[in-house]
């Protein structure tokens, strides 16, 4: 199977696994206090399906179609994380100040985890889409703005996590405001010079610090 499989597969498979990890980082710190915690995961499991674990991207795919099996397996994380968030914050509105915390740690883990030096902006920005999960490869969500040595911004031209945050009775800013926190953690971690944020219109920018 490993024949059929090429760099874009394993790229995209090692971000749905940085998505899981997330997941993993949030069971943990609430399980610290709330042991119903395994409840909702069992739940979350049994309606959308198990995490990868972890496993070989030629156990995953198995004789099934790469493409479709990759999807089947975002659209598991998607919706997991979604139930996951939406329901702790139904149980209680503070767990926001704790997943915001998880989502910078692991922005900035990533960032210090990254093997290759970045200095330009867009190279941030093509760093950062080795990590976050938008999607197919093929969504193209993101159009560039601005491309210079000050700033590089970019405009999402639609929302593919919306659907699943409405499926699980779930606000989708939830997911966005915890995005952001990673997003900020993770440029300014992997280079000081720069930071991220987002304008009123929906720009998105990284840009280089006063």
């Amino acid at each position: 199977m490993s024949l059929f499989l090429g760099n874009i597969h394993y790229w995209l498979y090692n971000k749905i696994l940085c998505f899981e990890e997330l997941e993993d980082q949030i069971i943990k710190s609430v399980k610290e206090r709330d042991k119903d915690i395994d409840a909702l995961v069992n739940q979350t499991n049994e309606q959308f399906g198990s995490p990868t674990g972890g496993k070989p991207l030629e156990e995953i795919i198995g004789n099934s179609d790469i493409h479709g099996r990759l999807q089947m397996k975002i659209e598991s994380a998607e919706l997991r994380q979604a139930m996951l968030i939406t329901e702790l914050l139904k149980w209680n509105t503070a767990y926001k100040t704790d997943l915001l915390k998880i989502y910078s740690e692991q922005g900035k883990a990533a960032a210090q985890e990254y093997s290759n030096k970045v200095e330009s902006p867009e190279e941030i920005f093509k760093a950062l889409n080795d990590f976050l999960l938008e999607g197919m490869p093929c969504d193209r969500v993101n159009v560039m703005v601005i491309n210079n040595d000050d700033e590089f911004s970019w405009k999402t031209t639609m929302c593919l996590h919306k659907a699943y945050w409405d499926r699980v009775g779930g606000d989708v800013r939830n997911f966005y405001d915890l995005r952001e926190a990673w997003i900020k953690a993770f440029v300014f971690g992997i280079n000081d010079k720069y930071k991220y944020e987002k304008s009123g219109d929906g720009l998105n920018r990284i840009v280089k610090q006063q």
